[in-house]
């Protein structure tokens, strides 16, 4: 019996990513799947529909038609409730999930018997770096942050000779050197910018320092044990506040990048450190989605305050939707490819990818 894979159009607000490109469809039915698509899936992310017909997609009219009766259904975001409940019994959905932050979400998942995988709960081993979607969206959403960055600041980013004299450059501060905030870094450098780059984690210095930024050195280390950072005590935790305070006094530009999976953002710069920066001076706020690192962010908004312009963007990586997809489809597609045996549906439990990302979670086997 042919495996079926099902696409349906995204409908969350701002969301123009998709989660199965040509590219990946077609290998998907070289696996032997038959992919369903839903008419325009792809229209945000500018991959038309006869580029999938192409690919050897069954175009569908609407979403109940791509998922009726689909084996497997692949998204960006997570399906409705009543989405999720009209999928075939038993059915697989992989995506960005988030099933413990939507309680009729979660509830309808487990009442259909669906086998969920939450690609944000897969483990940041080596062996998963080609599924990791949160990697791969952060780097769109780092370079889009420092964009806007740009366009917000009444100052250039490089260093300009010019007939009126010297333009000196911006000074650019990024705080956080996960993904986003080494693309942020490595884009603001390509850009002219004077870059530094803080994070908790002194070992990022050596990463930071790669691209081109200048680790700044608050002179308080949360080196923890196993690569972790430890929690700083209120003590260490009020000079690193003084220290950054003051260095925000000569910043131009912030871009906050800190997060904690599955946690509100960390708050970081506060409203006092922010009135202290220059005018002009601006903040472009990554972890607005989770309430911001910055006391002043406002999810999806951008705000004046005292002469300084805070940024709370959203759906960043759905700003650079081409690339962003392209990205994630892959990610999905190497993911999907431990599901399938022999162009069918096989869950090897044993491989701790499927185990440890499945929701919910599977009791371990006895023995």
């Amino acid at each position: 019996m042919t495996l079926k894979i099902g696409i349906a159009r995204e409908t969350a607000p701002g969301e123009r990513r998709v989660a199965v490109t040509p590219e990946t469809c077609r290998k998907l039915v070289a696996a032997g799947a038959e992919v369903h698509v839903e008419r325009g899936s792809g229209a945000g992310a500018h991959f038309p529909d006869l580029a999938y017909e192409e690919a050897g997609a069954v175009l569908a009219d609407g979403a109940a038609a791509a998922v009726a009766d689909a084996d497997a259904v692949l998204c960006v975001q997570p399906p409705a409730a009543a989405g999720i409940a009209a999928l075939k019994e038993g059915a697989v959905l992989v995506g960005i999930l988030q099933p413990q932050l939507d309680e009729a979400r979660g509830a309808a998942i487990a009442q259909r018997g669906v086998v969920a995988f939450p690609l944000e709960r897969l483990p940041r081993t080596t062996r998963a770096q080609a599924m990791d979607v949160l990697s791969s969206q952060a780097g769109m959403a780092g370079y889009k942050a420092v964009l806007i960055a740009a366009v917000l600041a009444p100052r250039f980013f490089p260093m300009l000779t010019t007939a009126a004299g010297t333009i000196r450059p911006s000074k650019v501060l990024v705080i956080g050197a996960g993904v986003a905030g080494l693309q942020a870094i490595a884009t603001a450098r390509r850009l002219g910018a004077q870059v530094e780059g803080f994070d908790v984690r002194p070992e990022t210095r050596e990463q930071i320092e790669s691209l081109g930024g200048r680790f700044l050195d608050l002179g308080v280390s949360a080196a923890g044990e196993g690569g972790y950072a430890r929690q700083l005590t209120d003590e260490e935790r009020a000079e690193q506040q003084r220290r950054l305070g003051e260095h925000l006094r000569s910043v131009d530009v912030v871009v906050c990048t800190a997060a904690v999976p599955g946690r509100p953002a960390p708050r970081i710069v506060t409203a006092e450190m922010a009135a202290g920066m220059k005018p002009g001076s601006v903040i472009v706020d990554l972890a607005a989605e989770t309430g911001g690192n910055c006391e002043l962010t406002r999810r999806g908004e951008t705000v004046e305050h005292a002469g300084v312009v805070v940024a709370g963007p959203l759906d960043l990586a759905s700003q650079g939707a081409q690339h962003a997809s392209e990205m994630y489809a892959r990610n999905v597609l190497n993911f999907v490819q431990l599901l399938l045996k022999d162009g069918a549906l096989a869950f090897d439990w044993d491989d701790e990818l499927l185990a440890r990302t499945v929701w919910p979670e599977r009791p371990a086997a006895a023995g």
